[in-house]
């Protein structure tokens, strides 16, 4: 994996925000994430996949616009005690265009196939924003493939997305603005090395999805810019837009948290209470001053809070 220069990392903290980011050296830039790395062939194509560590099955999926490096806090940390598993969802990251139409149900019946392929029967999930989405259409659709679900700042039940309606992505008369979005946010890696060195440009950048781009390193903003611009953005957009499952994620029955930051812009963090409303055996948890990606912006709060869940009694999960 190509990352920045190591001084990138040494970039001035313009501000101080307790327990924002990491100080320091992080952990998962001693990792060869090549030796990790493998295709899965599945019936919708091939898949980019990372897996490391051993014992029990941990599943990470990302949201739209990312990639499977969304969780880099995550999966070094996971690893001494399971054997974690994120991919680049179809026509995100690495992984090609699949075969079939970028839908949220297909997201779903996605990750039901590849763990499969990778004899998972089951596992805890853990899903970001329209990974989040897909995660709670796989708890739904297959539910003892989701020993416990876990929905980060999760899509599926706003009514504003980036602050705009459900229904104005869902005109015809404003589609080109979802694919201008999408074209936008598509920034070559060698400018994205330029925008990651410069405080200010990084913030420009990355403002709407963290809420203190200038304080995370920059090999990490670096890492997030490259998963714009993919093939399935727009695609991903509609299916976002266009799929409501809002009467069936009460049919959700496993130990569900609930992770959002207060100050998301692009999921509004209404939508963690109304999960909570809706998943009997749930939890939320919100992070102050907190974007649109908690475990990246917050990652020692947010691994101690999934550690703490993973190993709570089953039989004693609910509402809370």
């Amino acid at each position: 994996m190509a990352v920045p220069a190591p001084s990138l990392a040494a970039t001035a903290r313009a501000t101080d925000v307790d327990g924002y980011g990491v100080e320091g050296h992080e952990e998962w830039l001693d990792v060869d994430w090549h030796e990790h790395q493998r295709w899965v062939k599945l019936s919708g194509g091939a898949v980019n996949v990372i897996e490391l560590g051993e014992g029990p099955p941990l599943v990470f999926v990302h949201g739209h616009s990312g990639r499977w490096a969304n969780w880099l806090e995550q999966l070094p940390s996971f690893a001494r005690r399971h054997r974690v598993v994120a991919m680049d969802l179809p026509g995100f990251g690495s992984s090609p265009m699949p075969r079939e139409p970028i839908t949220i149900e297909n997201y779903g019946r996605f990750l039901d196939e590849l763990m499969d392929r990778l004899d998972i029967a089951a596992a805890p999930v853990v899903g970001n924003s329209m990974g989040g989405f897909a995660a709670g259409e796989l708890a739904i659709k297959f539910p003892p493939r989701v020993e416990r679900l876990v929905l980060v700042s999760a899509a599926g039940l706003a009514t504003k997305y980036l602050g705009l309606s459900t229904e104005f992505f869902r005109r015809r008369s404003s589609a080109w603005f979802a694919r201008a979005v999408n074209v936008y946010a598509a920034i070559p890696e060698a400018r994205a090395e330029t925008l990651v060195r410069r405080p200010r440009l990084r913030r420009r950048v990355l403002d709407v999805v963290v809420r203190h781009p200038e304080l995370l390193s920059g090999p990490m903003a670096f890492e997030l810019i490259r998963g714009s611009g993919k093939p399935a953005a727009s695609a991903a957009t509609d299916a976002i837009m266009h799929y409501d499952y809002r009467e069936r994620v009460g049919d959700i029955e496993c130990p569900t948290l609930i992770v959002w930051g207060r100050n998301d812009r692009v999921v509004p963090a209404s939508s963690a209470e109304e999960y909570h409303r809706l998943i009997d055996r749930s939890r939320v948890e919100v992070f102050d001053d907190t974007g649109h990606v908690p475990m990246v912006e917050r990652p020692d709060r947010f691994n101690s809070l999934l550690e703490e869940f993973l190993a709570e009694d089953p039989a004693g999960s609910g509402s809370s």
